[in-house]
């Protein structure tokens, strides 16, 4: 069989010599068109102005970009189990690359965009492969105004984990730090009055959760933007009482980043190794496609070379040629089908690739206990998922809020 394969090869080798070809990729992207944002956008390490007051920042929980129809799941690639997992960790990893840049002042991990902050960085999850990673980022103020939007890749080198140098580090690292650095920079633009305003809206933003007559001469929502028009007074008793029920609030997500971070750091050495596993058998199933396909296009040619050389030899005067052609061209048919089975097994092959794949991700899934908060000698069980348990935490703030602006009359 051996010899047989090699016989097939060098006549096809001999009927489809052709000249040498020169590559003219564009190594900058493509020709056309739009550019990607990370041909354009610095790479320069942002610059903070110690000077300028610092804005509290808000990640929400990922989207982890699942499909609504859950049979495209695995012809996706993508494992729900695990991304579900990924966009919480991926969300607390964003923090503390926002937190490295020493731009910012508190960032917080929260389950949806209703928490209260100055900045929001919403992420949603493309690409998360083991070898190539792809978030895009979109960053708003507490106005509503759209800072940007941006996506922002990474491609992890085949060698990474055999390096003793990144032992126990994460691959996916370069993607949050490229993003945190990006929304960094944007800071830049903004001067120290506009991050003023922006962190005075969102105090009466927070203040008309609960009573929004309360503030109504001081901020306008229209559009879908919100506008601060003036200020009140230091002392006034509305701003004071909804500072001190934002102190509650912030203590009450601060708690929550304790949650996020342990949850990212039981997940570590699970994820760490599926990353390099996963890695492995993306370039594996690579290579086997690789020749999978190789050896499937060798195999057609080959049934061609033998088809037209029982053609040429069916057309020759020559009793000789005629022999000679019809033998060649039943070795080099014999060739291709031959070449053509092993394609089909090395398809299997990737086929296990595949499979085993889809079970590295299916071993991770998130859990969030219940929890007894109190508040000015009230108490209240929080139970379900984060999501949850941060919309009971807000109703409970309403209603402690409520019943002090209402106190009971005394007859």
């Amino acid at each position: 069989m051996a010899s047989l394969r090699n016989i097939g090869l060098c006549a096809l080798m001999a009927a489809f010599l052709l000249p040498g070809c020169e590559s003219t990729g564009n190594k900058s992207g493509i020709a056309v068109g739009p550019q990607v944002s990370s041909l354009f956008d610095s790479d320069e390490k942002a610059v903070v102005d110690p000077s300028k007051p610092r804005l509290d920042v808000v990640i929400p929980v990922f989207d982890p970009g699942l499909s609504d129809d859950a049979e495209n799941y695995a012809e996706e690639g993508v494992w729900p189990e695990l991304r579900r997992a990924e966009a919480n960790r991926f969300a607390y990893k964003m923090k503390e690359a926002l937190e490295d840049t020493g731009a910012f002042g508190a960032v917080r991990v929260v389950p949806d965009g209703t928490a209260t902050g100055d900045l929001y960085v919403l992420g949603q999850i493309v690409e998360s492969n083991g070898e190539d990673v792809e978030i895009t980022v979109e960053v708003l103020d507490i106005t509503g105004e759209r800072w940007f939007t941006r996506s922002f890749d990474h491609e992890v080198e085949p060698g990474f984990h055999k390096n003793i140098r990144n032992e126990g580090k994460d691959p996916y690292d370069p993607v949050f730090d490229e993003a945190a650095n990006r929304i960094a920079q944007e800071l830049e633009d903004y001067e120290s009055a506009e991050l003023d305003r922006l962190k005075q809206t969102t105090e009466l933003r927070f203040g008309s959760s609960f009573t929004q007559e309360a503030f109504s001469d001081h901020l306008v929502t229209k559009n879908g933007r919100a506008e601060l028009t003036s200020f009140p007074s230091e002392n006034d008793p509305m701003l004071q009482r909804t500072r001190a029920i934002r102190v509650r609030d912030q203590l009450f997500v601060d708690n929550l980043q304790e949650t996020y971070r342990t949850f990212s750091d039981d997940m570590e050495t699970s994820y760490l190794i599926w990353q390099e596993q996963s890695l492995q058998e993306v370039l594996a199933q690579r290579e086997v496609e690789r020749e999978a396909t190789t050896e499937a296009m060798l195999g057609i040619l080959s049934i061609g070379v033998a088809i037209a050389a029982i053609a040429a030899g069916a057309n020759s005067d020559s009793a000789s040629t005629r022999t000679a052609a019809v033998t060649g061209g039943v070795v080099a048919g014999a060739a291709g089908a031959l070449l053509l089975k092993e394609s089909f097994q090395t398809s299997e092959e990737a086929k296990v690739h595949r499979d085993a794949l889809a079970e590295l991700g299916e071993s991770i899934d998130v859990e969030l206990a219940p929890r007894v908060v109190a508040f000015q000698e009230q108490t209240v069980e929080l139970t379900g998922t984060a999501r949850e348990q941060f919309a009971q935490w807000r109703k409970f703030l309403k209603k402690i809020y409520m019943e002090e602006r209402t106190p009971e009359v005394q007859l």
